[in-house]
């Protein structure tokens, strides 16, 4: 199984940053607190230090997670994207066959799905019914009150 994840060029560089960032000035952060709870006197009763210790283990836990997925993240071509079906980086325009509501999503990467701006990621119970889907067709989504379905209006660049 590949583990090649495919962002936009803004979502790539958004991590890039933020994994500078962390290996920077997180880290410098992170030693500065052990530091000062060091400083506090017995290592072996310092709650202080054991979670200072716990935090940086974090940290470290995050850099390495976002190492990977900058290591295998591609930037997709928006020239290759094709509009004749829902997929990555394409916005769906959909309707509520039941209450007859349209709503309009942009299908990204799990690490770009931001609900409030309507991005719902691809493996995503919602992203995976719409994945593949063509205009005028019916996507079935398992939604926690029950299967929904949803007419495909448009797909367009996102």
């Amino acid at each position: 199984m590949s583990n090649i994840s495919y962002y936009s060029k803004e979502g790539l560089n958004k991590m890039i940053e933020e994994l500078h960032y962390l290996k920077t000035k997180g880290r410098a952060e992170m030693s500065k607190q052990i530091a000062e709870a060091r400083d506090k006197g017995d290592l072996s009763e310092n709650a202080e230090y054991d979670a200072a210790k716990d935090a940086q283990g974090l940290l470290e836990l995050k850099i390495s997670k976002l190492e990977a997925l900058i290591s295998n993240g591609r930037v997709i071509n928006e020239n290759s994207i094709d509009l004749s079906s829902a997929s990555i980086f394409t916005s769906v325009k959909i309707r509520n066959v039941a209450t007859k509501m349209e709503l309009t999503y942009t299908l990204v990467s799990e690490e770009e799905a931001n609900l409030k701006m309507n991005k719902i990621s691809i493996k995503s119970p919602f992203g995976q019914g719409l994945l593949g889907k063509k205009v005028g067709e019916l996507a079935e989504i398992k939604a926690p009150a029950g299967i929904v379905i949803f007419e495909i209006l448009d797909i367009s660049m996102a």
